[in-house]
């Protein structure tokens, strides 16, 4: 799979391998209605691969136990369009502690302000940008070490330290590499998947949520989660919930492009995707379970 995410066209293609998985049982169904058994036998590899590497992300094995709660939301605001009151009132109605925002305009930041997203969420660690570009952090809890990232092609990843009480250090990030609608923009897109951080067993805690462009079946996402990170959604088994787009497109297909990646200390008790009015994505809510110190 990695050599086939050397070109634009079939980067591309990878993101609908769920669909694949979907419409795979029709060839094997038409070569043993022929008899062709050499042809059934070959489709029923690859039905049982593809099976395999997309099933097990719609069954549910939420983590149980207790520790310190943290509720993550991410939404990608589409220029900074998305409806600010729709926003700050899915912010509320489930007492989200962290909010990443990607796309996130200084209109945005002036419309969001005006609703009352900061007295909910109190501290930040924002890079308002145009054309997409920026991105935003925003917490119940302390901010501490905010940096930003910028990737290639421009977009901003907005990251800092939370200060949650009783939990153990967590590093979060507003994740936003660069999309594919383009083929020139293909280096750019590795290139920002490639510099994100891996988690491991040492350090921070670490937690990345936001738009990645990307589905659970590219190569660079799958390297990524190798490194210690578990998709929050699949756990929850809400793995194959389309996020993008919600938008006229044209006849696009929709898939998983916004995740919460938690770092395999954390536990994950729930995640559900909502609607944001304005935006072509799916917002992603999580209800993690953080580790206590030591």
């Amino acid at each position: 799979m990695p050599g086939l995410e050397r070109r634009w066209a079939p980067v591309c293609a990878v993101a609908f391998t769920p669909y694949a998985a979907l419409t795979a049982p029709l060839p094997v169904a038409v070569a043993v209605a022929t008899r062709q058994w050499w042809a059934a036998a070959v489709a029923g590899v690859a039905l049982a691969g593809l099976v395999a590497a997309v099933a097990p992300r719609a069954i549910p094995s939420p983590d149980g136990g207790t520790g310190p709660v943290l509720r993550v939301l991410t939404a990608n605001l589409m220029h900074g369009e998305c409806d600010p009151d729709a926003l700050v009132s899915l912010v509320r109605d489930h007492a989200v502690d962290l909010l990443a925002l990607q796309e996130y305009t200084l209109r945005a930041d002036g419309k969001l302000r005006a609703a009352g997203l900061g007295e909910l969420l109190p501290y930040r660690s924002a890079e308002p940008r145009p054309r997409g570009n920026g991105s935003a952090l925003y917490s119940r809890y302390p901010l501490d070490a905010q940096e930003c990232r910028i990737n290639a092609g421009g977009h901003r990843n907005a990251r800092a330290s939370v200060e949650v009480p009783g939990a153990a250090a967590l590093h979060a990030e507003s994740v936003h590499p660069a999309s594919l609608y383009h083929p020139h923009k293909l280096p750019a897109w590795h290139a920002g998947l490639a510099g994100l951080p891996a988690a491991g067993p040492d350090g921070p805690v670490r937690l990345l949520l936001g738009d990645f462009n990307a589905t659970l079946d590219h190569a660079r996402l799958r390297a990524l989660l190798r490194t210690g990170y578990r998709d929050a959604a699949s756990v929850a088994g809400r793995g194959l919930v389309p996020t993008w787009p919600y938008r006229n497109y044209g006849p696009i297909p929709r898939v998983t492009l916004d995740h919460v990646l938690a770092d395999r200390r954390v536990r994950v008790r729930a995640v559900a995707v909502y609607p944001i009015p304005g935006s072509d994505h799916r917002a992603v809510f999580a209800e993690l379970i953080l580790p206590t110190p030591g």
